[in-house]
């Protein structure tokens, strides 16, 4: 892990040394990146890593001056999107390395809750500052207000810089999650799960943003990653003390409620709006992808995810509900007696402690017989 004291330094390039020294790495990419802003040759070059590219200037009419700057998306994007995905990996090692690496020291934990603990903390804090980024373009688009406003004037293929830039930072951060697996030594049984909604979140994202739905995706994106906050904020609370465990009850509630969001917006979208927008077609130049096949493959990947996600789900509420109900059983063993108390029997004269003596048994003629 990069920005950390090494007392022991392995050989240079080695698997060990990449892992350790990764954020150092990156940061001189991305140092040499930004010092090439300093020389006019290198300029045009590196303003492409790092500025949004495609800028539009809308204008009403002709006497008006510009009323706005619009931005579209092309394949410079991907530049920009790599830089990006390089600042992601530098404030991932510095999470790690500042705020986790601290708690993990407090708390103690095992190498299977160290795992998930670092992997709820990093997702924690993405899912908040995107969820507080998202509902702020929500505000001022007023995308909420109104359903229609989702497939009216469709192709809608210009941008406000917030929209573009959310979406730059979205993708930049699920693709740096990628080479993390290997960066973090993620163990070898975790990493199909992480690979499965990693890939889940670039192909969505990605679609929403190379189809000109940006605005659906924006909309469903923020009520999922409030619920994803909960469930990881969740976690964290109960890896520090096991007795916090309400917070997953709210996270259950409110990840039914989203995904019953999620499909009526897709179907209102996709099977109602924008099958009656005027614009029918399909055509790569102007970013109109409004015909049956892609709003069906849309709408079922969209179904099919949300299925597979509530499929995750009860098999987790089921799990649970073994665990505490085998936890209750337990108690109940341990509680109740092996067996029923008996009565003890009087002590009668001559004994002790319930016990007769030897002597008190012996008759008469047998102790003088003893005597002789």
């Amino acid at each position: 892990m990069g920005f950390r004291k090494k007392n022991k330094s392995p050989p240079v390039l080695s698997h060990e040394f990449v892992i350790q020294n990764h954020a150092d790495m990156v940061s001189c990419l991305a140092m040499i990146i930004l010092l090439g802003l300093m020389f006019e040759v290198t300029a045009k070059f590196a303003i492409m890593f790092i500025t949004v590219q495609y800028n539009v200037t809308q204008v009403l009419d002709e006497k008006t001056e510009p009323v706005a700057n619009l931005y579209q998306y092309g394949p410079k994007d991907l530049a920009t999107v790599f830089f990006y995905l390089l600042i992601a990996v530098i404030l991932h090692a510095l999470i790690q390395e500042y705020i986790l690496d601290k708690m993990n020291r407090r708390l103690h934990l095992s190498k299977t809750k160290h795992s998930k603990f670092n992997e709820s903390g990093q997702l924690a804090v993405f899912y908040l500052a995107s969820f507080i980024w998202g509902c702020s373009i929500l505000t001022a688009e007023e995308f909420a207000s109104n359903p229609t406003f989702l497939w009216e004037g469709y192709p809608h293929t210009r941008m406000v810089f917030q929209v573009k830039f959310f979406y730059i930072c979205q993708i930049a951060y699920w693709l740096h999650a990628l080479p993390e697996l290997y960066f973090q030594k993620v163990r070898k049984e975790d990493i199909p799960r992480q690979l499965y909604y990693i890939c889940l979140y670039v192909v969505h994202i990605s679609g929403a943003y190379i189809l000109n739905l940006h605005r659906l995706g924006l909309v469903l994106l923020v009520p999922h990653y409030l619920v994803e906050l909960l469930f990881h904020a969740s976690r964290l609370f109960y890896f520090s003390d096991e007795n916090k465990q309400k917070g997953f009850t709210l996270w259950a509630l409110l990840f039914v409620i989203a995904r019953l969001l999620t499909l009526t917006l897709s179907v209102l979208t996709f099977g109602f709006g924008l099958p009656r927008t005027e614009n029918q077609g399909f055509s790569l130049a102007e970013g109109n992808f409004n015909v049956l096949t892609v709003r069906m493959t849309c709408l079922a990947a969209i179904c099919l995810t949300q299925a597979w996600m509530m499929w995750k789900f009860i098999n987790f509420q089921l799990k649970k509900w073994r665990e505490h109900s085998q936890n209750q059983a337990n108690k109940k063993k341990a509680v109740s007696p092996k067996s029923k108390p008996y009565k003890r029997e009087p002590v009668r004269g001559g004994a002790v402690n319930g016990v007769v003596k030897s002597e008190d048994k012996i008759s008469p003629r047998a102790r003088k017989t003893k005597a002789s």
